[in-house]
């Protein structure tokens, strides 16, 4: 098993306001839940393995996105609210940041019970990982956060993060069971961090006669090292262009505030969905059924519903509570018979990727951000620093509209 991810994750000492932190437990879930549906347990699995999936499902719940916050943020919000429904989901989480993360034993010995799984192998699972990535793996980051997802048919993710103090960033870790052959060579689905220089790994694989006792070390070179990892955020917290994949984040805006549903057959079940939320739902959209290769650009998802410290602007509640109430009464109706509404999210998601393949982006992404920045008050814009106020130059009808394509 190969690295296949890494991220530069400044370390962010904020909060998480309570007003956002239900809100992600809700989307969280209900992600989690058309997922489960439409992939199967499994998928989730998997996809909480994958660094750069999980990084753009935190931008997606309006989390900073690029910040060491995302980790236990998201974690934490996704333990709230799978745990309580596990029985009926197949899901369990089990962990945390800090004291929470030494509960994890007895956490899955308590699945197992539920579950019939062999919870000395799940506890056994969880220590070595944490161990390897603490100990055989000497990166100068200590762990702090370690988080155990797992199914009723016994397989799972571990996602952990440790902290370089020096640095001020974090690395974090993804581990999948389907694809572990060893706890002690090459296990990670992907390791995401700043590049370090040299460190001394023990899971490498020309580290095998090490582990079989051989005192001399043996280190990575530089050069392999940056071959395994291909996610690298920057340390600046705003967004710029050159964080964003602009013919998809174009393709979006151009769909989400130019075509209305009238123009696609797929989409009139959404008929009377304003583009603002059109624009969140297309990107939660892609979270649930983007293909792997289109989460290499995190910082796009952000533009579903903005980011708590404001980047790229403020959370804006009543779209993000749309889009909740969108998903849940869809993820209802399919319980009791065939939810068209969720077809249709699907859809969105489907016609979205058919019109990138001729879209030319010709828009300064800026004009973008300020736009949502201005009408932010409109939509109930919050951050951690208080609500949006409606710009000082209003007009009296309060229209503020900027054209971009």
């Amino acid at each position: 098993m190969k690295r296949s991810g890494s991220a530069n994750l400044p370390l962010h000492y904020g909060y998480v306001p309570q007003w956002l932190y239900e809100r992600m437990s809700k989307l969280g879930i209900s992600i989690v839940e058309v997922i489960l549906a439409d992939y199967g347990k499994n998928e989730i699995i998997r996809r909480m393995s994958d660094p750069f999936w999980f990084q753009s499902l935190g931008a997606v719940m309006g989390m900073d996105w690029h910040s060491s916050g995302v980790t236990t943020s998201v974690m934490g919000a996704l333990k709230r609210a799978i745990n309580p429904h596990s029985r009926e989901l197949g899901i369990y989480i089990a962990g945390g940041k800090g004291k929470f993360s030494l509960e994890t034993p007895s956490e899955l010995l308590k699945i197992a019970e539920t579950t019939g799984l062999n919870g000395s192998e799940l506890v056994r699972a969880s220590k070595l990982s944490a161990k390897v990535d603490n100990t055989a793996i000497q990166d100068g980051y200590q762990l702090y956060t370690h988080n155990f997802m797992v199914n009723d048919e016994g397989n799972w993710a571990v996602i952990q993060q440790g902290m370089n103090v020096k640095s001020k960033t974090a690395r974090r870790y993804h581990w999948h069971s389907e694809n572990i052959k060893s706890f002690v060579e090459e296990p990670h689905t992907g390791i995401c961090g700043i590049h370090q220089g040299i460190i001394l790994d023990l899971t490498a694989k020309s580290a095998s006669q090490n582990r079989n006792g051989i005192l001399n070390i043996s280190h990575e070179s530089p050069e392999a090292m940056m071959k395994e990892v291909s996610l690298i955020l920057p340390a600046h917290h705003d967004i710029r262009a050159s964080d964003l994949n602009l013919k998809r984040l174009g393709a979006t805006l151009a769909m989400t505030r130019e075509m209305q549903p009238e123009n696609f057959e797929e989409l009139l079940l959404l008929k009377g969905v304003g583009p603002r939320t059109m624009q969140s739902l297309a990107l939660v959209s892609e979270v649930i059924h983007g293909a792997p290769s289109r989460f290499q650009d995190p910082a796009r998802f952000s533009f579903a519903h903005g980011g708590k410290d404001g980047h790229p602007f403020p959370v804006p509640t009543k779209i993000y509570d749309e889009t909740i109430e969108i998903l849940r009464s869809g993820i209802q109706k399919s319980k009791l018979e065939h939810s068209e509404k969720l077809l249709a999210i699907k859809k969105l998601h489907e016609i979205n990727v058919r019109l990138e393949e001729n879209f030319e982006p010709d828009f300064d992404v800026q004009d973008v951000i300020e736009e949502e920045r201005k009408n932010s008050w409109k939509y109930g814009g919050k951050t951690v620093f208080g609500d949006a106020k409606p710009p000082r130059n209003l007009p009296r009808n309060g229209g503020i509209q900027l054209s971009l394509f």
